[in-house]
């Protein structure tokens, strides 16, 4: 990976965004494709679209999410400690003893989730899975006032944690899931060509890690004849995972072309064609039910739309140390564009047809 686009993608990761308070993501994703856009456009909701070939046809959308997991400021108590309500998925045993940023009108507010030291718990207390009401968050204030006066109810909370190189081309960050899926949108659109003939819509939507909001009323108004989803997938080659009950994924294998109902096969037999006549490495995924990504929301939308979905295998999902795979997210955008460019006004994509 380049420079420039290395250096691209740890802002994006390095960003706070949680669902609903995802603006300072969608700035990066605006400033990165404004040069690749005719049009661009922002949503009600806060999804960003960028139209690519405005004249040209069909109607083709490729979409990620750009919120991640996170926490808004539920409670403070007398003391000063914030108690946090979930936005998103959590395993709490990942929180204890992480450091965190609350989001403030006067800028970002350092604390750290506390919980009791594992010296002053009774025996039985050790073996209890941590629940999240019983954590609290410690930003070094005295009294419940001392603490309203750096934050307010309803502030966002996302964890402290960056972009940190690992070895053989791998790295770490604490929102590749869905940042990873958003850089592949934006360079995707920098890396089309005028041979183009499809409209591209480029989607940065908002609020899928609590209910694929965003993405249902971006399709609603994209109204797209395809319409793929590029969202982060469970990379199976750790310890103690089953790969008969789970699949076998692995990073730096290539981008996964999902397969099964929540996908239009012509759309699938397609991304197929193209990452072989391309040499782009693949990987096929199975799924035999909608998905719980955004690419099931876009494929119900008005009368229908040809939906396909593409993961990026991922370690440690919803987590602040998730892993990937440099070149998958490079194989990802040469295979959305390789996509894009095979598409034309004649071709049909109604199933069986």
């Amino acid at each position: 990976m380049n420079q420039d686009r290395l250096s691209y993608l740890k802002k994006l990761v390095e960003t706070h965004g949680g669902p609903g308070y995802e603006e300072n993501v969608q700035a990066l994703f605006r400033e990165r494709v404004k040069g690749a856009a005719q049009r661009l456009e922002t949503d009600l909701m806060g999804s960003v679209i960028a139209v690519c070939n405005d004249q040209g046809g069909p109607r083709v959308m490729i979409e990620g999410h750009s919120d991640e997991i996170a926490f808004v400021v539920r409670f403070v108590d007398d003391s000063g400690y914030l108690y946090l309500a979930a936005s998103g998925g959590w395993d709490e045993e990942v929180l204890v003893g992480q450091r965190v940023l609350v989001h403030a009108a006067n800028g970002p507010v350092s604390g750290v989730f506390g919980k009791k030291a594992i010296h002053l718990m009774e025996p039985e207390e050790r073996k209890k899975k941590s629940e999240l009401h019983q954590l609290w968050v410690d930003i070094g204030a005295n009294t419940k006032e001392e603490a309203l006066n750096a934050v307010e109810i309803g502030d966002s909370v996302t964890l402290d944690a960056c972009f940190t190189p690992l070895l053989n081309g791998k790295a770490v960050a604490k929102s590749f899931d869905n940042r990873s899926a958003i850089f592949c949108v934006s360079e995707t659109l920098r890396s089309l060509k005028n041979n183009l003939k499809c409209t591209v819509y480029g989607v940065a939507a908002v609020q899928e890690e609590i209910g694929l909001r965003g993405a249902k009323a971006a399709t609603h108004a994209v109204d797209p004849v395809v319409g793929i989803a590029i969202d982060v997938t469970h990379a199976m080659d750790i310890p103690d995972v089953s790969k008969k009950k789970y699949g076998d994924v692995k990073i730096g294998a290539g981008p996964v072309i999902v397969r099964g109902p929540n996908v239009n096969p012509k759309v699938f037999r397609r991304l197929v064609e193209v990452a072989k006549k391309k040499k782009i490495p693949y990987q096929v995924g199975a799924s035999g039910v909608g998905t719980g990504t955004d690419a099931n929301v876009i494929q119900i939308s008005r009368d229908g739309v040809a939906t396909g979905l593409i993961g990026i295998p991922l370690r440690y999902m919803h987590n602040p140390c998730e892993l990937l795979a440099l070149e998958d997210l490079e194989n990802c955008v040469r295979l959305l564009t390789a996509f894009l460019e095979s598409v034309s006004p004649e071709d049909d994509w109604t199933p069986g047809i």
